[in-house]
């Protein structure tokens, strides 16, 4: 991210962030905290981008938008959410985009008029749903103020039951960025997986993409200096960029000016598909959370951006503490490569999370899982990306009755973490349970859910005390067989910003 040094005028500080906003007071006679500490303050300001959910006309996609209560957040405000069509929110033109084929260019549609909403935000603690199908949904853009805006989040899910990329496809709406890895993607005989970029803002943005495989860089000059036109998106087929095919990528996308919103669709022929969201920054220690108890196939794909190569023990967080996977103890990444590790059915059973941590020296690296539950022409694929950990509070919106399976882990110390259900779309009674995380252990817990609940709802996870804590959310559901499934990891919603608190210092305008 860019750092822009800003002027401390008459005790007045200016605080951006890239999707959200918090607005302070000077400090009170009665005990203002010294200048230079920070208070954690609500956001007042959020934005999010939500790519285009599919490209098959029998998908079926819905949306559940949700913000948690927060104490100390501003009042009124809303959330919009408005299709990615190159117009901006005052109806100018901003070119076109949307949701298309390998060139991206498309219309409106969504099963919706042309400007209509697909969802209606409610009042925060209460999920908002809606609902669209075809081929023909854009991208969404949304943004919420006030009230609203507090770790408000928007779950993407989509329903194919044939074709390519079959399954369940899930995807957290997520904010505008300026660097983005992907390690799990593939141009590989029968992988279809398309970039999605989506700009938020008035003015184009120049991406670049590039991909890395096992031998290093792969050239593809089709990948850079790609323009995102302002208020519209862009798929990008990756097989479009290069003549390479391989089973494992990772994609790095680069914006060179402006910002875009990035998630990577990754569809097979036969194994189904699901989003690839991006993984956690590069880090010489990594946590990927909450792989499905029943997976039949675990891979690994990691990669080292830097020009050291990285030796990693791995892990695996099972109920009853860290252990090594038998003949998987470590992984050697060369620097600028991809590497893969096929961990079959590493968790045997029973809840688990991998926890990648330095032999030696500590070298950065991003990874990601690739899941497979189901065997032969039953397979469906998931991908769990590298996570921050949840810090102050998670939430995860588009939660059932039956199909949500909760993971927490905490690999390195014991911690107690507050989990909240909301009340229901169409009705219910909030609930909330607590649960202890024992030090270097995963438990699928058992999630509560609302009293009376009517439709579906959110969970917020909370950590009380102890040590960090890593999530991730399961949502699954047979159909025809297939024991179709999508994983979302649960980092922090960024629903407060650390605001520095100032005094006023007359004495400034006399040098």
């Amino acid at each position: 991210m860019k750092r822009t040094t800003l002027s401390l005028i008459a005790g007045t500080t200016a605080l951006a962030a890239v999707t959200a906003f918090a607005a302070f007071d000077t400090p009170s006679a009665s005990g203002a905290a010294a200048p230079g500490s920070a208070a954690q303050l609500p956001v007042e300001r959020t934005g999010l981008l939500c790519p285009a959910p599919s490209m098959s006309d029998i998908a079926d996609t819905a949306y559940t938008s949700f913000t948690p209560v927060t104490k100390g957040a501003a009042g009124g405000g809303a959330a919009r959410l408005r299709a990615a069509t190159g117009q901006s929110a005052d109806g100018t033109e901003g070119g076109e985009g949307g949701k298309g084929g390998k060139s991206g260019k498309a219309g409106q549609g969504a099963g919706k008029k042309a400007g209509e909403p697909v969802l209606t935000p409610k009042a925060p603690g209460t999920p908002a749903t809606g609902e669209t199908s075809g081929a023909d949904t854009p991208a969404l853009i949304g943004t919420a103020d006030g009230g609203f805006a507090p770790g408000w989040t928007v779950q993407e899910t989509t329903e194919v039951v044939a074709g390519t990329g079959r399954g369940l496809l899930g995807v957290n709406c997520t904010g505008a960025d300026t660097e983005f890895w992907f390690p799990g993607a593939a141009t590989a005989t029968g992988r279809t997986d398309y970039v999605h970029l989506t700009n938020p803002d008035d003015s184009a943005a120049v991406v670049d993409i590039e991909l890395y495989g096992k031998d290093g860089a792969i050239k593809s000059p089709l990948g850079e200096n790609l323009t995102v036109k302002p208020h519209a998106s862009e798929p990008v087929l990756l097989p479009t960029l290069t003549d390479e095919r391989q089973d494992d990528l990772t994609v790095h996308v680069s914006v060179r000016s402006g910002r875009v919103g990035a998630a990577v669709q990754a569809l097979d022929d036969k194994a189904g598909g699901d989003w690839l969201a991006a993984a956690a920054d590069p880090s010489g220690s990594l946590v990927l959370p909450g792989i499905p108890k029943d997976a039949t196939d675990v891979r690994l794909i990691a990669f080292a951006p830097g020009d050291d190569d990285a030796d990693l023990k791995i892990r695996l967080a099972s109920p009853d503490g860290l252990i090594t996977p038998a003949g998987h103890e470590t992984a050697h990444v060369k620097s600028g490569m991809t590497t893969a590790v096929d961990l079959g059915d590493v968790t045997r059973g029973e809840a688990g999370s991998l926890v990648l941590t330095p032999s030696d020296q500590a070298v950065p690296v991003v990874a990601a899982l690739q899941v497979v539950r189901g065997k032969g022409d039953k397979r469906e694929t998931a991908f769990i990306p590298a996570t921050a950990p949840v810090g102050a509070r998670a939430t995860s919106a588009d939660n059932s009755a039956k199909g949500t399976t909760l993971a927490l882990t905490a690999p390195g110390g014991t911690a107690t973490v507050k989990v909240t259900a909301s009340a229901g779309s169409e009705g219910g009674t909030p609930v909330t349970k607590t649960f202890t995380i024992k030090s270097g252990t995963t438990q699928d817990v058992g999630a509560p859910a609302p009293a009376g609940l009517k439709g579906t709802y959110a969970l917020t996870v909370e950590p009380v005390s102890g040590g960090p804590v890593y999530a991730s959310r399961t949502l699954a559901a047979t159909e025809g067989g297939v024991p179709a499934f999508t994983v979302q990891t649960l980092p922090d919603d960024h629903g407060t910003v650390a605001v520095p608190r100032t005094e006023q210092d007359l004495s400034v305008l006399q040098k």
